[in-house]
């Protein structure tokens, strides 16, 4: 292919992804150049590796033996460490974070944002702490005005980084359990599988997000359901069609019976409609124990108002 073409990656991605489309989460995952192979078993795993080394010669692609990798416990892959215990950020990536200087130009703080949001996913409330400086690219400014609040948020979130927790995988053969909870300002959500000996809790994914000025004039149990439906939305791609019945834990009781309500507003009619899409339980579970989700919704409490959702 060409070098120079604006589609060459989209492209070559459609190719690749035709080659392996039966393979394609079966084991394999392949992102344009970079295939990644795993499996349970070491026979398993030298059986695929044929498989897809067999696949890419059918088609006149080939690969580098001094770039290749084979039978490891642990691999680097698309800026994430991914082992049996779960995924982490890369070690390069923390210290790039770590070591990251004072931004001074809007395009700086424009690069650093990029680089945060790609890894949001390990950061509890991760919109809340950057606020402060999202904040200042609103308008589109030409120059910067570094705030005392930017560079506190701008260390926090380095801190944050820094101590990140390792993700357990999803496991598509055991039931997730979603834990959602919505306050006046923002809404939070945790997606946990229960694993290992004996069975434990743990995450796979932290979700939250501010609410907008209309969203905050949603009564409680709107924001609640709120919280339920950008919950499924966000990991859709594990809980619609997923094996087992998994379970929703809310500290709001009258969400339990919100499929089985004879009267709606169009609004509870939309995502009532939303949620056939799912095989899930609705379950109260008081405040004092649904506690991260909690968190997560009330990290936004403490902000002013005028600060729009990021």
């Amino acid at each position: 292919m060409p070098y120079g073409l604006k589609n060459a990656p989209s492209v070559f991605q459609s190719f690749v992804d035709e080659i392996f489309r039966d393979l394609l989460g079966q084991g394999v995952v392949a992102y344009i150049d970079d295939i990644l192979i795993y499996s349970a078993t070491r026979a398993e795993h030298v059986s695929l590796v044929r498989r897809v080394l067999g696949r890419l010669l059918e088609h006149d692609l080939y690969v580098k033996a001094e770039k290749c990798l084979f039978f490891q416990s642990s691999v680097s892959f698309l800026g994430y460490r991914i082992s049996t215990s779960g995924v982490e950020m890369e070690s390069d990536r923390i210290s790039a974070v770590r070591n990251w200087p004072t931004t001074t130009t809007v395009k700086e703080v424009q690069r650093f944002l990029g680089f945060a949001n790609y890894y949001r996913r390990f950061i509890r409330g991760f919109g809340q702490v950057a606020a402060p400086i999202t904040s200042l690219l609103k308008g589109g400014p030409v120059r910067l005005r570094w705030s005392a609040e930017a560079d506190r948020a701008f260390g926090h979130l380095k801190d944050l980084f820094t101590s990140a927790p390792v993700l357990a995988h999803p496991d598509p053969s055991l039931a997730f359990i979603v834990e959602v909870d919505a306050s006046e300002a923002g809404i939070g959500a945790v997606l946990s599988q229960r694993s290992g000996t004996p069975p434990k809790l743990r995450p796979c994914a932290f979700f939250s997000k501010k609410l907008s000025p209309a969203e905050r004039n949603y009564d409680v149990g709107d924001r609640e359901l709120l919280a339920v439906v950008r919950a499924l939305k966000a990991w859709r791609h594990w809980l619609e069609g997923a094996k087992h019945p998994f379970l929703i834990w809310t500290d709001h009781r009258n969400l339990e019976y919100i499929r089985a309500a004879r009267r709606q507003n169009p609004r509870q009619a939309r995502w009532a409609m939303f949620f056939t899409r799912f095989d899930f339980t609705l379950s109260f579970r008081p405040g004092s124990q649904n506690i991260k989700a909690d968190a997560l919704s009330r990290l936004y409490d403490t902000e002013e108002r005028s600060i729009d959702p990021t």
